[in-house]
C-alpha cells in the first residue's frame, strides 16, 4: 500500500469515528421514548459535510434513517448514511429502511452493528450490498451495543435490559430503621438520578417502597416532565393505595401494578378505576421476577430502571437479573439501626458477575457503573 493511499485510509477511517460518534449522541435522544423499537441514530454526509441528521421519534417512527433522508432530501445520492444499528429489511408498520436507503441513492452505509431482530439479522445489510451499495459494519460497535442493550436483551432474552440503581451512605446503609426514608446523597445525584429515569422505558419498585415512601417516580428536570417512564410497581397482592401519588397521577404517568393470579378481583377494579394497569404475570401469591420482567419485554419494555429497595434489589441479583449497577456513595453516616443496601453475599455476586467501567464524582457524592461482563 502506498503512502498516499494508507494516509486517506487513516483519514477516511477518523472521520467515520467522528461521524458515527455523533450518529450514537442523536440515537441516545430518543432513549426512554421510542420503545418498543431501539432509539437509533443516522448522520448523512457528503463531501465531508453533513447533509441530514436524524433519530428514531417518539413512539418508535418514524425511524432514525428516514428521517436523515428527510432532511438530506436530494443531496442524499451520492452521500454516506452513518446509522447506529443495521436498517430494517421487513415491512412492520412502516416500509423497510433499507428500501428508502437504496431509493435515495446512498452509495455507502457505515452500520455500527447488526440487528439482533431476527427478522432483520443482516438481511438489511444483505439488501444493501445487493443493490451495490458499499456497506461497512462495525465502527462505534462497543458504544452501540451499550445503547442499544435493551433491544439486544429483549430480542436474545425475551427480557429487558436491568439497571440497578442504589444509594449507599459511608456506612452501607441505603435507608433509616424501620424503613425510613432520608436523604443519602445530594442535589447533583437526585438530578443524574431523574435523568436516568427520562432514559427508561420503565421504572420498577416493590410494594414496600411504595407503602414506606410514598414515591412520585416521574423525571422531574425541566422541560423534560414528560419524559417520564413507565412505573412499575410489584404488587403481588395489589395493595397499593387509592390515596398514594403514584395512583393519583396514573393518568398522566401511566402505572402499572404486577399482580399474581390470586389477587383480589375488587382490588383490581378498584385501581383500574383511577387509571391503573394491573398486569397479572405467572405465579399465584408472588410471581417470580423471571416471569414480571417477561411480561414487561411482551408489553414493549427494554430499558428497566430498578430502583425498589433492598429487597427488590437482592431478589434481582440472587436471580442474575442484573445488567447495569449505578451505584451513588455518600459521605453521609446512618448508623447501625438503618437499612443495609446489600448483604455480603449479595454484593460477592455482584462482584463476579459485574465489571467497574468507570467512576466520577457527583457533586460530593461518588458514582461507580458496572457492567454485565
Amino acid at each position: 500500500m502506498s503512502a498516499k493511499r494508507a494516509s486517506v485510509e487513516a483519514e477516511l477511517q477518523t472521520d467515520d469515528r467522528r461521524f458515527m460518534a455523533l450518529a450514537l449522541a442523536l440515537g441516545r435522544r430518543g432513549l426512554g421514548r421510542t420503545w418498543p423499537n431501539p432509539a437509533v441514530g443516522a448522520v448523512i454526509v457528503k463531501d465531508g459535510v453533513i447533509i441530514g441528521r436524524g433519530w428514531t421519534q417518539p413512539g418508535g417512527r418514524p425511524h432514525a434513517e428516514v428521517e436523515a433522508l428527510r432532511r438530506a432530501g436530494d443531496a442524499a445520492r451520492g452521500a454516506t448514511l452513518y446509522v447506529t444499528l443495521e436498517p430494517c429489511s421487513h415491512f412492520g408498520k412502516s416500509p423497510p429502511c433499507a428500501d428508502a436507503i437504496i431509493a435515495a441513492g446512498i452509495s455507502r452505509v457505515v452500520s455500527a452493528m447488526e440487528d439482533p431482530n431476527p427478522e432483520v439479522a443482516g438481511a438489511g445489510h444483505a439488501r444493501l450490498r445487493a443493490a451495490g451499495v458499499v456497506v461497512e459494519v462495525g465502527v462505534g460497535a462497543e458504544e452501540a451495543r451499550r445503547d442499544h442493550a435493551g433491544h439486544i436483551r429483549r430480542m436474545r432474552d425475551g427480557r429487558p435490559h436491568v439497571l440497578l440503581k442504589l444509594a449507599m451512605s459511608v456506612d452501607g446503609k441505603a435507608a433509616a430503621a424501620g424503613r425510613k426514608p432520608v436523604a443519602i446523597t445530594g442535589d447533583e445525584v437526585r438530578d443524574r438520578v431523574h435523568l436516568l429515569r427520562a432514559e427508561s422505558d420503565a421504572i420498577m419498585i416493590g410494594i414496600g417502597t411504595a407503602l414506606a415512601d410514598d414515591p412520585l417516580l416521574t423525571c422531574r428536570l425541566p422541560g423534560m416532565e414528560k419524559n417520564s417512564p413507565v412505573r412499575v410497581v410489584l404488587d403481588s397482592a395489589l395493595r397499593l393505595p387509592l390515596g398514594s401519588r403514584l395512583v393519583g397521577g396514573a393518568r398522566e404517568v401511566p402505572v402499572w401494578a404486577v399482580a399474581g393470579a390470586e389477587a383480589s378481583r375488587s382490588s383490581e377494579q378498584a385501581l383500574t378505576g383511577r387509571g391503573v394497569n394491573v398486569l397479572r404475570a405467572e405465579g399465584n401469591r408472588r410471581p417470580a421476577l423471571a416471569a414480571v420482567l417477561k411480561l414487561l419485554a411482551a408489553k414493549g419494555i427494554t430499558r428497566l430502571m430498578v430502583e425498589g429497595g433492598p429487597t427488590v434489589a437482592e431478589s434481582l441479583i440472587a436471580a442474575d437479573l442484573v445488567d447495569e449497577l449505578v451505584l451513588f456513595h455518600s459521605a453521609e453516616t446512618i448508623g447501625l439501626d438503618g437499612i443495609d443496601a446489600f448483604d455480603l453475599a449479595s454484593l460477592a455476586l455482584l462482584t463476579q458477575r459485574l465489571k467497574r467501567m468507570e467512576t466520577e464524582p457527583v457533586g460530593a457524592d461518588r458514582c461507580d457503573k458496572f457492567w454485565r461482563m
